[in-house]
């Protein structure tokens, strides 16, 4: 008997259709014994200093259903820096305020390239391929700058509204710690300053992208927050508004360009839009279904936790539940 068996239950509808109910919980502890074997590979972002200070064996994962049930496994209540998780939030603000304007500043195609890539962006004249890249999230900083009347508070304001939690905040020593060894995206700001893509101070607008980057969350928390990508209700928080069709259509970029140069792997094995960041988290989400978030801090060569994307593959095998 298979797994998928073991974690699943079937009942009859009042039509008399058969159904099957998902034991996640279940589910989810057998993924993690499953992936122990991967629990040394890897290593946390140590080109942050901030980053490299983080236990590197650690592991948490949560899953919501947008009926309210939450399932969850070990360090789900830990805090970790979300990194370029965040985009997703910038990218909804910034499509809220400009609609389908935004891709005129912004492409929304897969880079193919890593996401600090200097040479593509060159070659394209500072036009950023998409906005979960370091060029195109800079652009979307760049924007809220100019749309937000107080960017740096009614980000996180729209974070905290989106999970149900005040406390959320920037880590200032993270932000620091980037700003202070950020040569790369020091030079993608400059190369997109000289293409006229950005409007603002090249250091303000780099300080704004550092602090997203920089916001703590923990699984259980992140989780909740993107249930309002899954397309479950109309999406209105803090005033910012999405149509359907809009959250439909972020997920397509996040299904597209979510992991850097690695996205046509997770979508293959894993079959969810989802977004990675650098602090070993990762969040996918089922449409009109879950979101489910994972983190572990030991990264691959493309800088996306191991541990969580073999987490996410087998949760789709296990479930069967993809968008395929």
């Amino acid at each position: 008997m298979s797994q998928v068996n073991f974690c699943a239950d079937f009942f009859v509808s009042s039509q008399g259709s058969k159904l099957i109910q998902m034991n996640y919980q279940e589910i989810l502890e057998n993924i993690y014994q499953e992936i122990l074997p991967y629990a040394q590979n890897g290593k946390q972002a140590d080109y942050i200093p901030a980053l490299a200070k983080v236990n590197p064996d650690q592991f948490g994962m949560c899953l919501d259903t947008v009926d309210g049930e939450t399932y969850a496994i070990h360090d789900s209540r830990t805090r970790f820096s979300i990194q370029s998780i965040s985009k997703v939030f910038a990218v909804a603000l910034a499509l809220s305020m400009k609609g389908e304007m935004l891709w005129k500043q912004v492409g929304k195609e897969p880079s193919g390239n890593a996401f600090n890539s200097l040479f593509q962006l060159e070659l394209e004249k500072g036009f950023a391929r998409n906005p979960f890249i370091n060029a195109g999230a800079i652009v979307v900083a760049d924007i809220l700058l100019d749309e937000l009347e107080d960017p740096e508070n009614d980000f996180l304001k729209f974070v905290r509204t989106l999970c149900g939690n005040d406390s959320i905040d920037y880590n200032m020593e993270v932000a620091t710690s980037e700003s202070e060894t950020g040569y790369m995206n020091a030079a993608i700001a400059n190369l997109l300053k000289y293409h006229g893509r950005i409007k603002n101070n090249i250091e303000d607008v780099l300080m704004f992208y550092f602090k997203m980057c920089s916001v703590e969350m923990s699984c259980e928390e992140l989780s909740k927050a993107f249930l309002a990508f899954t397309g479950y209700k109309p999406f209105e928080y803090c005033g910012f508004k999405l149509t359907g069709s809009q959250v439909k259509r972020l997920n397509a970029v996040m299904q597209t360009c979510g992991f850097y140069d690695e996205a046509g792997e997770f979508s293959y094995l894993v079959g969810l839009p989802g977004k990675s960041g650098v602090g070993g988290g990762i969040i996918a989400i089922y449409p009109h279904k879950y979101s489910v978030a994972v983190w572990s801090p030991r990264l691959n060569s493309k800088g996306n936790s191991i541990m969580g994307m073999k987490a996410l593959e087998l949760l789709t095998t296990y479930t069967a539940e993809s968008i395929f």
